[in-house]
This record gives structure tokens, sequence and C-alpha cells, in this order.
């Protein structure tokens, strides 16, 4: 029996488009892309001179390390970042909202200078930092950044006496 060309044709077709229909239902169209890089770690915060009540001009030191990296092309294992700044703060205003660039150094060599903003909350004795922002320059330029940095303040009645010198915590960061 002969089988005819247009037969063959609209057979193709067909087993072309189960394919990909195939396909389009194994991922879901609203399927949230994975992170480009996911890191762990821990943030110190030095202040000097310390933070009392009554607000004054406080020099802030900021270290954090990302000692665990997943790196979606396998490349960052680990990074850093540091900066220095200064604010006018108390104990009572030591939450407001901030905007800056943080630059990230990773275990490649290179880095990735991010324009943030962040805003802070007070929960449970703890400091709650959530920054947000896009990787303007370097690695994963135009990347959007995610970093959460929680700050355990057990010490808040400090605050009346000696004041507050730092707090070390840990901090997450995913880059999409």
């Amino acid at each position: 029996m002969a089988v005819s060309s247009s037969w063959k044709r609209s057979a193709a077709l067909a087993i072309g488009a189960s394919l990909t229909a195939s396909a389009l239902a194994a991922a879901p169209a609203d399927a949230a892309p994975s992170p480009l890089l996911q890191c762990q770690g821990t943030e110190s915060t030095t202040y000097d001179p310390t933070v009392v009540f009554r607000p004054r001009d406080v020099g802030i030191t900021v270290e954090g390390r990302f000692d665990s990296c997943v790196d979606g092309a396998g490349e960052v294992t680990s990074g850093a970042y540091g900066e220095r700044f200064t604010l006018h703060v108390g104990c009572n205003n030591l939450l407001d909202g901030f905007q800056d660039r943080r630059t990230f150094t990773w275990s490649t060599g290179d880095s990735s200078v991010a324009a943030i903003t962040g805003t802070t909350d007070a929960v449970a004795g703890q400091v709650i930092t959530t920054i947000t922002g896009t990787v303007v320059q370097g690695r994963h330029q135009g990347r959007s950044v995610l970093q959460v940095i929680t700050l355990p303040q057990p010490d808040l009645l400090l605050c009346f006496t000696t004041g507050l010198r730092g707090a070390t915590g840990v901090t997450t960061l995913t880059l999409t």
C-alpha cells in the first residue's frame, strides 16, 4: 500500500506539534527563573563612637563575607564586601532607609557594583535589613540584587549607658 506524500507531511506536522506541546507542558509559562547566584555568610557592623539614644555622627564599618555561594555558571564560590560611612544616628533612629552603592568582590577575582536601596526593621531584638537593587557594573551587570541581613541586638539597654558597639549576624544574597 502506497502512502501519499500529503499524508506523510500531515503525520510529520502532527508529531512535531505533539512534541512541541509536550515540551511546553513540561515547563510552565509562569515558572520563575532560577537564581543566577545565591550566597550565604555573615556581616559584622561596628559603630565608632558607640550608638546612644541622643543622635550624633557615628562612623559605621561594615564587613561582609559570603563563605558559600552557588553560581549557575559554577564559577563564584565565595565573596566579600565592606564599606565605611558616617551617619547622624541614635538608638531611636538607627532604622532609617538608605541608598548607596555596594561592591561585591568574588572568588573569581572580579567584582560587581550594585546600586542599592535598603530598608531596616526591628523585629524581636533583631535588626533586619533588606537591600534591593541592580548590578550596574562588573560581573552580573543588569541583574537584580536581593540581600537580607539579620543582626541580633541583644544589648539594647546599652543605649542608656555606654552605647551599642556593633553586631554580627547572618546574611543571604540572591542575584537573578
